[in-house]
């Protein structure tokens, strides 16, 4: 691979640098078997991999603190690993298992973990923004000093509802970053050809909400915009824009071929822009790290990965009983809803 240019000085310490390396690492293995056990027919639905995109989640979780909330779409596997959640139970979740985070019943595109702070996937475009100002109201209500990272992609960006919710967000001065993770494809139709403006975070400045673009494959550059929104939020100013600039390897899906761009292009930003490889690079360079001590980071990532996948195998599916579970209109009152209605 090409080195690319070292930066004059990493803003992280060397055990930062090699966690990130360990976070993103993880995130890369777990995605890989997750796409072989979609090949396998293990996976079953739709599986959307966050190949490539890993430094934007690790960057912006490193800025968070113990109470932050964050909520995504349904490329969320990466968002669950970066936030803490086990691999057991997102890879047990992902083929529909028993011991998964939403007992087998959300899959790869609807999974919770509350004692994480994390309130989905989810499967409908642009419609966890909404509820992610939603999230930030309540803690402006509770005066909590939360703040709430709401992702969304390039192609979300021109639904409407997202500037319903700039408005909103801007008006009550709600504690939201609002990640655009820009990986320039959408579902399959470039940034060029669907959208009108080339930098979709000035999409913000009519609602008088301030904003930047970022390098998302440089987890320190996500780093560092991350820990400027955050201050920004806490600070009461109301909400903030991160359009961080990424790149996903694979289709919008298990099933899209991709054929709207060439091999050649990604092989170039693989080769040129990995935001792996660049940390292993600043590692290496910087003498935090050996080749030796690398490889053995490989191998430990490598076996919680294989455990996550033997976990989800042998998690029995779940019983017919959990199709009437978790239903919430069980505690309304008989006939509660019909005097609403009239």
């Amino acid at each position: 691979m090409a080195t690319r240019k070292p930066a004059a000085k990493p803003n992280v310490s060397a055990d930062e640098l090699k966690q990130f390396y360990r976070d993103m690492l993880l995130i890369r293995r777990f995605e890989e078997k997750a796409g072989q056990l979609y090949g396998m027919g293990l996976i079953g639905g739709f599986c959307h991999l966050y190949i490539g995109q890993e430094a934007v989640v690790v960057g912006l979780e490193s800025a968070a603190e113990e109470g932050d909330k964050r909520i995504t779409t349904y490329r969320d596997h990466g968002h669950m690993l970066a936030c803490g959640m086990n691999p057991d139970g997102v890879m047990a979740e992902l083929t529909g298992r028993e011991g998964g985070y939403s007992k087998g019943k959300g899959g790869s595109m609807h999974m919770f973990s509350r004692e994480k702070h994390f309130y989905g996937g989810h499967g409908i475009v642009g419609a966890n923004v909404p509820l992610g100002a939603g999230l930030a109201f309540a803690d402006k209500y509770l005066e909590n000093g939360r703040v709430t990272f709401t992702y969304f992609g390039d192609g979300a960006a021109n639904q409407g509802q997202v500037y319903e919710t700039f408005n909103m967000a801007a008006l009550w001065k709600l504690p939201v970053i609002f990640v655009i993770e820009n990986n320039q494809y959408a579902m399959g139709t470039s940034q060029k050809r669907s959208t009108s403006t080339e930098d979709i975070y000035t999409r913000g400045a009519p609602f008088g909400i301030p904003g930047e673009l970022v390098d998302g494959m440089d987890v320190l550059a996500v780093k560092e915009a991350g820990e400027k929104a955050v201050a920004h939020c806490r600070e009461g100013k109301g909400p903030y824009i991160l359009e961080v600039k990424t790149y996903r390897y694979r289709g919008h899906s298990m099933s899209d071929p991709a054929k709207y761009r060439t091999r050649e292009e990604v092989q170039k930003m693989r080769d040129e822009k990995d935001g792996i490889e660049h940390v292993r690079d600043l590692l290496i360079s910087g003498k935090h790290a050996t080749e030796d001590d690398l490889k053995a980071i490989d191998k430990e990532i490598k076996d919680i990965v294989n455990q996550s996948a033997e976990f989800a195998k042998e998690s029995p599916e779940p019983e017919a009983s959990e199709l009437w579970t978790d239903i919430y209109a069980d505690d309304i009152p008989q006939g509660a809803a019909m005097e609403e209605d009239a």
